[in-house]
């Protein structure tokens, strides 16, 4: 997997929840290639889950991204790894509420029907590989129907579109509902491409159960060609959501990871969830330019029915070993009552460090201290991973190209700078 999971601990879903205590406190590819601890007297929140405890909120899952102490350097900036934050800051995983035991029979090769992949996505699993989706597309039209011993109905779809500039699109529909029609499960594939190069892979499935949970998910590769640069990049990205029929529970994520053939690269998530009174959010970004500069950045906050609301964020920028931290943990009561601490980390490249912060409660620190720099000039997964791994994509055979006529490229203007975080934010608010 491409993106490693941070911020909230991966939990599977379970649909019954019971809650017993709360607590309020290779350069060009060519054209043709086929929330931590909180602050005063409030509590840690811990729910119980079939015996299984889970404390609630964020996790400090950046601090391990960042300095992961097994991981070896990827510069010959010599390197130590530092502490960033004055405290440490475990943001509490989201209890799972999805269940995933009965739905309804599978569907059965015995009866020629699709076989039903009948289970809710899993919290903080990234943006799988296309392998991991096993689509296999129909060489033909199909459109078919039938029903199973148990009465259960399945259904099969699939076809060809054509378009201009060489524009196909090949895909396979398939899903499935239970006798009464309590449940039900969708599943599409599909694959993309035309004269320009451009080549996309994707799959969406949705499902139900009797007891109201639902579950959405969507999946998606994409190869182009930069008409400017003519430069190959990959693109991947994934959305994840589920919704209990029995609470007042949820949880959303948007993943995308950018890659070009230069190193360029760009990687993030948004991630929303609730369980009854509490809510919480998480966003994050990478940007490496492909030429040793790098921007991180994290933001995650949580907040109660009740006003209580508290976070954790922070940005660091280098290059050639030069660069800077920076970041702030906050608390508000339900009162309005607002603590905070801000901290700050200057790297001059030279072995000394300035490290800086003061708090709402009078804390204060402005030091110098000798000490190495560690930080990852280069993204752990880069543009070699991918193409390894997108070998289904690249081999998308495009639409024979007749003799004289040429793909329509649209240049249009010049191409913006690219930004790290040009996603649209949906529903996630922004921390205090």
């Amino acid at each position: 997997m491409a993106a490693s999971s941070r911020g909230f601990s991966t939990t599977q879903f379970d649909f019954k929840l019971r809650v017993r205590r709360l607590n309020a406190s290779s350069s060009l590819l060519p054209n043709n290639i086929h929330l931590f601890d909180l602050v005063g007297p409030r509590k840690r929140r811990k729910l119980i889950c079939f015996n299984h405890i889970h404390q609630l909120g964020p996790r400090n899952d950046n601090q391990e991204r960042r300095f992961d102490q097994k991981k070896k350097p990827q510069t010959h900036v010599n390197r130590v790894r530092v502490q960033v934050s004055p405290s440490p800051m475990p943001f509490a995983s989201p209890p799972s509420f999805l269940k995933q035991e009965k739905f309804f029979p599978r569907c059965t090769p015995r009866n020629s029907g699709p076989q039903s992949r009948d289970t809710p996505p899993k919290r903080d699993t990234g943006i799988a590989n296309e392998k991991d989706w096993g689509i296999s597309l129909l060489n033909e039209n199909v459109n078919e129907s039938g029903t199973n011993e148990d009465g259960s109905t399945w259904y099969r779809e699939s076809a060809e579109e054509l378009g201009e500039n060489g524009f196909r699109c090949r895909w396979t529909r398939m899903g499935g509902q239970s006798h009464d029609g309590s449940s039900e499960w969708k599943e599409t594939w599909w694959e993309k491409s035309d004269w320009t190069g451009y080549k996309e892979l994707g799959v969406e499935k949705s499902g139900r159960n009797s007891e109201g949970d639902s579950w959405w998910e969507t999946w998606q590769e994409n190869l182009q060609q930069d008409e400017w640069s003519n430069i190959a990049r990959i693109e991947r990205s994934a959305q994840k959501q589920a919704k209990s029929g029995t609470e007042n529970a949820g949880w959303y994520e948007k993943w995308w990871e950018k890659y070009d053939a230069k190193g360029w690269t760009e990687k993030g998530a948004h991630k929303y969830g609730r369980l009854n009174e509490q809510s919480w959010w998480e966003k994050w970004g990478e940007h490496y330019d492909g030429r040793g500069s790098v921007l991180k950045w994290t933001d995650k906050w949580a907040e109660t029915e009740l006003g209580t609301k508290w976070g954790d964020k922070w940005e660091e920028r280098f290059f050639k070993g030069i660069g800077s931290r920076h970041g702030e943990t906050w608390h508000v009561s339900p009162s309005s009552e607002r603590w905070s601490r801000t901290w700050g980390e200057e790297h001059f490249g030279n072995g000394k460090v300035h490290k800086y912060g003061n708090s709402t409660t009078s804390e204060s620190w402005d030091i110098v201290v000798d000490e190495e720099t560690y930080y990852d000039a280069e993204p752990h997964y880069g543009w070699a991973d991918v193409v390894g791994d997108s070998i289904q994509l690249l081999s998308i055979e495009p639409r024979e190209m007749p003799y004289g006529v040429f793909p329509s490229l649209d240049f249009g203007s010049l191409p913006p700078s690219p930004q790290l975080d040009d996603n649209d934010d949906g529903d996630l608010p922004h921390s205090q």
